[in-house]
């Protein structure tokens, strides 16, 4: 069976399968990162996603246990799905740290942007120093450990392969050998 250098929709389905899982380690990461800091600066739980669920969803949960774990359902789902975006970022040929900052961009930006939309935060200019420095750590361990663990998993992909086809080709004809890569 030939392989398809050029399977649009399997590359596609790649990029997302892989986003997910990328999206799942790095929600694992911000909510232990997020975890840390609580107790470290003794601040309550975050109630922004579930004021966004009821404002988008209508949902009303009547209990303190019930809202406890719509917003981590919420929290979960929402962080594994932001990691299709790191998939799609990685089809347009950017990987590492540049594909990284860009992902960053994206899912902070859009926090700044969708929290005070729905009154579940306030604007980023009437935020302290200390609450935004906060929160832009937590995103930035979110978008690092998403880059790290997509890159791992895009590891062996097709473009890696015909470069380093390409590196060993260079090497045999001695053109590189100096540069010992």
């Amino acid at each position: 069976m030939k392989l398809h250098e050029n399977n649009a929709l399997g590359e596609l389905g790649g990029a997302i399968g892989k986003g997910l899982l990328a999206g799942l380690a790095a929600t694992a990461a911000i909510t232990l990162s997020q975890i840390i800091e609580m107790k470290i600066t003794k601040r309550k739980p975050s109630e922004a996603t579930l004021k966004v669920a009821e404002e988008t969803t209508g949902i009303k949960p009547a209990s303190r246990s019930e809202k406890q774990k719509v917003s981590q359902e919420i929290h979960w789902s929402y962080g594994t799905v932001w990691g299709i975006s790191r998939g799609l970022i990685s089809l347009t040929g950017l990987k590492g740290l540049p594909a990284t900052l860009l992902h960053f961009g994206a899912i902070w930006g859009t926090s700044m942007i969708m929290l005070p939309e729905f009154n579940a935060a306030p604007p980023i200019y009437k935020e302290d120093a200390k609450t935004i420095a906060i929160d832009g750590f937590h995103h930035a361990v979110y978008a690092v450990t998403a880059g790290i663990v997509y890159d791992a998993l895009d590891a062996g992909g097709k473009n890696e392969r015909k470069f380093n086809r390409l590196v060993k080709q260079l090497r045999i004809k001695g053109l590189i050998s100096r540069f010992k890569l």
